[in-house]
């Protein structure tokens, strides 16, 4: 078998491939080919006039030249010495010691180890230092706001900017990513804090006013537990690699769930907008009475906090703007939201919102870092649901934002730059001395920046007009991840998403494209009839293929589907056949039965002559009469006997048109199994069953193009045996569709001719 790229003057000149003979034959996007006549000489059909020269002379050149012998399965791993591939257990890795396992272990775990002595700080280091200061002011008004999302006191956002960032510097894989306040996670850390210590367990006074001091202390509480357990479990899933989960995390689903986390977001702001008390919710449609609440206690909105809402809202999108507008000539981003905070906390300051006109702020905010605290034991119990919950979302959630950014940018997430290090000691400079002087910042401008922040994702509603017109599949899985979430909150609505995505990948196994092949002129290429005008089905051979694997869920229906595409109602043919041979052998046994009389009365007779053969001899003359008619009947039954058992024997092998049924049109049949992935036992007993039916009426089946792991899981399942061998199965596609038509009724154990291509 030779294959190899040759010119014109390779071929004048004899120069061929090593281990083929002399090849004469080019395959030109014109060039008739016929696979029943091997050997024709090159012609060039007409459509080639119709090409330009140029892209001729291109597509010539890249011609190829193959001269092999037909193959099937066989034959192929005879010629390949194919053998079993050795299997390799991971597991026996993992307890062996040795220096370098050490080392590589050291530097998994701790990436910064790996990449750190590598830092080239003459390239890098002036950029990291601004990209520091960018996301540590980010992250000082994106952390007091995140706050109010987990319903704490606005100091401890600061602390989850200083704190995840740091510590994500000496363990993260993500150059991207940066780790602290996240908007799905505060809300659902909020959730459970004001589930677990509402606001009514708070009331004091006759004016039922809330106790804010001690309420924060019990979801400081809370929210500190549950940071540990969370910790512990997502220190868990990653010892056991959890990150398999990430797997059936599409980007549709990404998006959906992250939009619908912004409306959760928007929603949970509408109280410091409005300045407006709210009953504390959580659990499925807390987000509708949530909603209807906000719209039935409009009347009691604070109008100073409503225009403070508004107007930072408004100065943060025209800073947006401008920045956009002149980020070229900008060496940095202008930070938006911090001067709306500086302008904001000065303009409280010196106006005094809070006490002319009941604008709510933020309060104190202590200087310096907490000494830390243990977590409450006895709250472990009520937290720990809580806890996996928030864990898996927001492992699941980082993994496969950082490999969306590995993927854009070209690097694997399993290291971070420095400039995480950087904004975590900007933040510690705030949270040390500067954080005390926003003490008079409105809660309604943290609420603002928060919501227009949200832009980013609340633009991903315009997904839904271009899924529709690219995938409406995918677009289902975002509108049903978007829905669930809305309805059943964050941490249900992840798990419906990903069930609903992994039965729609079910489903659609379960109705792939079922097509039938014919060749394409003057090409080896079979492609399906119905898409490719050109494509013609070979006389006497239909080719059959399926756009999924084949397994359980799908087995009965690629049957259907086979048997239907082929034009021959087989079920009916085979019934018929079957039909008429029961009645073969009905008749066989009547014929039989009535022999056996005979025979039996017979017998009877020729005692009768024996008694009375003394006595007349015209009573012997008559019992010879007799005796002579029955032996005479006798022989007439046992030759019909005869016949009729000769008659069932040839039914049993009896051919389609001798019967008077319908034949069908072809004579073999080809089945492309490019597409199997595996197979299962349900699969294996599905292919016996269509060699079965398809030779019940006279059709041959053969099968192509299996991948050696298929094959290995088709022996193993003893697929293979005396009338399905690896003769049936063929290396491609065109090599079965040229033995089915060299030998149309002949065993599939008959030499093989030689075909070039």
């Amino acid at each position: 078998m030779g294959l190899s790229e040759a010119s014109g003057q390779d071929i004048q000149q004899g120069r061929v491939p090593p281990q083929g003979r002399l090849l004469r034959r080019d395959l030109f996007p014109g060039e008739s080919f016929q696979p029943f006549q091997v050997g024709a000489s090159a012609r060039r059909r007409d459509t080639q006039a119709l090409l330009p020269v140029t892209q001729t002379m291109e597509l010539r050149n890249r011609d190829y030249h193959v001269e092999r012998p037909l193959m099937n399965q066989q034959q192929l791993e005879e010629l390949g010495h194919r053998t079993s591939a050795t299997r390799t257990y991971q597991w026996r890795t993992w307890f062996q010691c040795s220096r370098a396992r050490a080392r590589a272990l050291l530097f998994q775990y701790l990436p910064v180890l790996s990449w750190l002595p590598r830092y080239p700080l003459r390239d890098w280091l002036l950029g990291d230092l601004l990209a520091g200061l960018s996301v540590a002011i980010m992250q000082l008004p994106q952390g007091l706001a995140y706050a109010l999302l987990a319903g704490l006191p606005p100091v401890f956002g600061l602390y989850s900017s200083f704190y995840p960032v740091f510590v994500y510097f000496l363990f993260g894989t993500s150059r991207h990513i940066s780790v602290g306040t996240f908007a799905v996670m505060s809300v659902m850390v909020g959730s459970v804090t004001e589930s677990l210590a509402p606001d009514e367990n708070f009331l004091q006074g006759v004016n039922a006013t809330v106790d804010e001091v001690t309420r924060d202390h019990v979801r400081v509480q809370l929210a500190s537990t549950l940071s540990v357990l969370v910790g512990l479990f997502q220190v868990g899933l990653g010892l056991v690699r959890f990150g398999f989960v990430v797997t059936y995390l599409s980007e549709p689903l990404v998006r959906g769930y992250t939009t619908a986390a912004s409306v959760q977001v928007f929603v949970s702001q509408l109280k410091y907008v409005f300045g407006l008390q709210l009953s504390s919710r959580s659990g499925p449609l807390s987000l509708i009475y949530t909603v209807l609440e906000v719209c039935s206690l409009l009347p009691r909105s604070v109008v100073g906090t409503v225009v403070t809402a508004l107007v930072s809202g408004v100065v943060l999108v025209l800073l947006k703007l401008l920045s956009d507008k002149l980020h070229r000539y900008l060496p940095m981003p202008i930070p938006g939201e911090l001067l709306t905070l500086i302008g904001a906390t000065g303009i409280s300051y010196g106006v005094g919102l809070k006490s002319r006109f009941g604008v709510d702020v933020v309060g104190d905010i202590p200087a310096g870092l907490v000494p830390p605290v243990a977590p409450s034991p006895e709250l472990f119990a009520s937290l720990v649901g809580y806890a996996f919950t928030i864990a898996v979302v927001g492992f699941a959630i980082a993994i496969s934002l950082g490999k969306i950014f590995a993927l854009r940018h070209g690097y694997r997430v399993d290291s971070n730059q420095v400039a995480g290090a950087v904004s975590s000691l900007f933040i510690l400079i705030i949270i040390v001395k500067l954080g005390e002087l926003f003490r008079d910042l409105p809660k309604a401008v943290l609420a603002a920046a928060i919501i227009v922040n949200l832009k980013g994702m609340l633009k991903q509603f315009t997904d839904i007009p271009s899924l529709w017109k690219s995938n409406q599949m995918d677009l289902l899985i975002w509108l049903v991840t978007f829905v669930a979430t809305i309805l059943l909150n964050l941490d249900i609505g992840l798990a419906i998403a990903i069930v609903f995505s992994l039965l729609l990948v079910v489903f659609r196994t379960q109705l792939p494209r079922y097509s039938v092949l014919g060749q394409v002129p003057d090409t080896d290429i079979y492609q399906d009839v119905a898409e490719y005008s050109e494509a013609r089905e070979v006389p006497g051979v239909k080719v059959f293929r399926s756009s999924a694997t084949m397994y359980f869920a799908n087995a009965e229906l690629y049957s259907d589907a086979l048997k239907k595409r082929c034009g021959v109602d087989v079920d009916r043919l085979i019934s018929k056949k079957k039909k008429w041979l029961r009645k073969q052998e009905q008749k066989l046994k009547r014929m039989q039965k009535t022999l056996q009389k005979q025979t039996a009365s017979s017998e009877g007779t020729s005692v009768s002559v024996q008694v009375n053969t003394n006595i007349t001899d015209v009573e012997s003359n008559n019992v010879d009469d007799s005796m002579a008619r029955q032996a005479s009947t006798g022989n007439e039954l046992e030759d019909t006997t005869v016949s009729g058992q000769e008659d069932a024997k040839a039914a049993n092998g009896s051919t389609l048109k001798a019967l008077g049924l319908p034949q069908p049109h072809f004579h073999s049949l080809v089945l492309d199994l490019g597409a199997l992935s595996f197979v299962d036992t349900v699969c294996i007993k599905s292919l016996k069953n269509i060699f079965r039916d398809f030779r019940e009426i006279e059709v041959e089946v053969y099968m192509a193009a299996c991948h050696a792991p298929v094959v290995s899981q088709l022996e193993a399942g003893h697929f293979f045996d005396a009338s399905i061998t690896k003769q049936h199965l063929f290396a491609s596609v065109h090599d079965a569709v040229l033995f089915a038509l060299q030998h149309p009724r002949s065993s599939p154990a008959s030499p093989v001719s030689t075909t070039k291509l």
